[in-house]
């Protein structure tokens, strides 16, 4: 799917909605029990048998309660009630014990589970279209999603729970039944009106949450800008501090105000529900006592009545609203499932093509026209033009004139709204998405700026060839900083300073062990190829350097450095086609120069395509293409389109004038 339809929550779900929701709990389970199968048995084992330890407890007070009774009129021996005792307390320990393990297998569960939850949805992410994540709909619902992930192994815990409330329910329920029918009713009384109320809003609280998703998502980025480390020189020089905090409070206490008043009126009718629990409780008790006065039932039986009525209420009640709760967990899940079943509209079709190697003709954008999703405008209209094999193609335009918009669509980042790209005379579509993408080797004007390490950077761009380098040896950094961080707090704690908050894994030097490999040659040669190579004296960890300021020891880089290392990201791939999309905007006039003289040269025999504002950088490609309003104004080399004194002519000259 392209898009998300938004789904309006103003009001409450309906019951048909909270029905249909509970779907999701059963799948929700079987993730649960492919998770680790081991620690599920042992979870529901464990419930099992802590759902008698109650009615045993209980059943076991009764005899103590009798047999105290009856020694104080000479009919049970003293040694009868301390066995009575020693039992109760072996159950007790039991129970206790019980809890103890089952709180240890739902929290490793819950920590398995999490992390895989977690992993699934950044996989699911990456299968997803760019035009989805341009989406702000489908940011809300990837918002709701992530939320999802953590906490939603307590939906287990209650299905659990209810399970073993359930079976106690019904033990303790003989006994009532036995007693009297009556105390079921009046324990029906008790309860049903707190959970009604509870039902009720829970269903509110769940609105309230889904309309203010946008908001939420809205303070989470007010926060970071706010406090962040890649915003913080232009929040301080423009005086952001405090226009940005106002904002972030005004929002904060309009969503706060909400749900207090939400909060406030839960409180108070609940109140008055409790209330009627309350009444219909000892009701019930009422008529247990007047049975004891009457002598039909024992002092022993009164206590084991009363506890068991007391025990059947709070468990009823915890069914009922722990069942509520779960259609409120359901209603999350919800949205975590929906966002697994969401599918891209760009994807490989039934047998798919292979990528030809080498291309024979190259590309071909024939009528080429797209709007970006949401938009009425045209990004590009009527694009036609060739990229040959072994071409070096500039495209030159003003701002916004759709250059960035016609890599996107030459390397399948979106498909054209109308028209088509033939790749070797076969429409783009037909081959296999990966390897199309595999063909191509792109670095746009936004690259990512990676805080890992110098080697991370670079080897990124080629994961499969230096996967098993990049991760050598990471583990042991993981525990030597653990170990390390542990060393100083347990420092801190024996001499009464205050720890070093570290945070992060620092990394790995030469230093730290000489049988560490030495990087791979791609990646060595990528860094030579793009001159980022030039970093390497001044860092102290060469090429395992961390880089950025997020964690250890990192070093941060200019805008130009890290376009360096954006480019041996680049370089790193073998691909047929190259795109630099102002690949070198951060660096001064002689470093570009040299930059596109080395590009020129490794390019040879290769296409490329190029998106710079610099003549100078421009006039070195075999080809031109002008773009205006985002159709094809003008097409030729830079003597033909500087003759044909066109809007080519005009930018040249402009540029030109300014350094005269």
């Amino acid at each position: 799917m392209a898009r998300l339809k938004h789904v309006s929550m103003e009001h409450p779900p309906t019951w048909r909605e909270r029905l249909s929701a509970l779907r999701y709990v059963g799948r929700f389970i079987s993730l649960v029990w492919d998770t680790d199968r081991a620690l599920t048995t042992s979870m529901v084992a464990l419930r099992i048998v802590r759902s008698f330890v109650p009615v045993a407890a209980l059943w076991v007070g009764k005899l103590i309660v009798d047999g105290v009774v009856g020694a104080t009129r000479g009919t049970m021996r003293p040694a009868q009630i301390w066995r009575y005792v020693a039992f109760e307390l072996l159950i007790v320990v039991v129970g206790e014990l019980l809890a103890r393990g089952s709180s240890l297998a739902e929290s490793l569960l819950g920590d398995k589970f999490s992390n895989r939850m977690s992993v699934r949805l950044m996989e699911h992410a990456a299968t997803l279209d760019l035009q989805q994540f341009e989406d702000p709909t489908f940011y809300d619902h990837l918002e709701r999603a992530r939320r999802s992930t953590s906490g939603r192994l307590g939906l287990l815990a209650q299905l659990l729970q209810i399970a073993q409330d359930m079976l106690t329910l019904i033990s303790l329920s003989a006994a009532l039944i036995v007693a009297s029918p009556w105390l079921l009713l009046l324990l029906a009384v008790a309860i049903l009106p707190s959970f009604l109320g509870e039902t009720h809003f829970a269903r509110l609280a769940y609105s309230l949450l889904y309309r203010w998703t946008p908001e939420r998502r809205e303070l989470d980025y007010l926060r970071y800008v706010g406090a962040s480390d890649r915003t913080a020189k232009e929040v301080q020089m423009l005086g952001l501090a405090s226009w940005l905090t106002d904002r972030y409070r005004g929002l904060a206490d309009r969503y706060y105000h909400e749900s207090a008043r939400l909060s406030i009126r839960k409180a108070a009718i609940g109140a008055a529900l409790s209330i009627i629990g309350t009444l219909g409780y000892y009701s019930a008790y009422v008529v247990i006592i007047v049975r004891a006065m009457s002598g039909s039932i024992t002092i022993g039986t009164l206590t084991f009545l009363a506890g068991a009525f007391q025990q059947s209420r709070n468990l009823l009640q915890r069914i009922l609203l722990g069942a509520s709760d779960i259609y409120e967990q359901s209603l999350y899940l919800k949205d975590l499932f929906v966002f697994f079943e969401m599918r891209p509209s760009i994807s490989s079709r039934p047998n798919a093509r292979a990528i030809p190697n080498p291309l024979r003709t190259g590309f071909v954008f024939e009528d080429v026209g797209f709007k970006y999703p949401g938009s009425d405008r045209w990004a590009v209209r009527h694009v036609s033009f060739e990229l040959r094999p072994g071409e070096r193609l500039a495209l030159v335009g003003e701002n916004g004139a759709g250059k960035t918009t016609i890599t996107k669509l030459l390397a399948r980042l979106y498909d054209p709204t109308e028209g088509r790209i033939l790749l070797d005379g076969v429409d783009l579509r037909e081959y296999d998405l990966t390897q199309v993408r595999q063909a191509i080797g792109v670095i746009f004007q936004d690259f990512v700026r990676y805080d890992l390490r110098f080697d991370e950077n670079i080897g990124v761009g080629e994961i499969g060839q230096t996967r098993e380098y990049l991760d050598h040896g990471r583990d042991d950094a993981i525990l030597e900083s653990l170990n390390r961080r542990t060393a100083e707090h347990d420092i801190a704690f024996l001499t009464g300073r205050a720890a070093r908050d570290g945070t992060s894994i620092r990394g790995i030097s030469s230093e730290d062990d000489a049988s560490l490999p030495s990087p791979p040659q791609p990646l060595v040669d990528a860094t030579e190829k793009s001159l980022a190579s030039s970093l390497l004296p001044r860092l102290s960890s060469g090429y395992r350097q961390m880089l950025g300021r997020r964690f250890d020891n990192g070093v941060d880089l200019s805008g130009g450095e890290w376009q360096k290392v954006a480019l041996a990201r680049a370089y790193m791939r073998e691909a047929q086609v190259l795109i630099l999309d102002e690949p070198t905007a951060a660096l001064d006039a002689r470093a570009e120069y040299d930059v596109f003289v080395r590009f020129n040269e490794l390019m040879a025999g290769r296409m490329a395509i190029v998106i710079s504002h610099r003549f100078s950088t421009v006039r070195m490609a075999d080809r031109i293409v002008v773009l205006q309003h985002g159709e094809v104004a003008e097409d030729g080399t830079h003597e033909e389109l500087v003759i044909g004194n066109g809007l080519y002519a005009e930018l040249f000259q402009m540029q030109a004038a300014g350094y005269r």
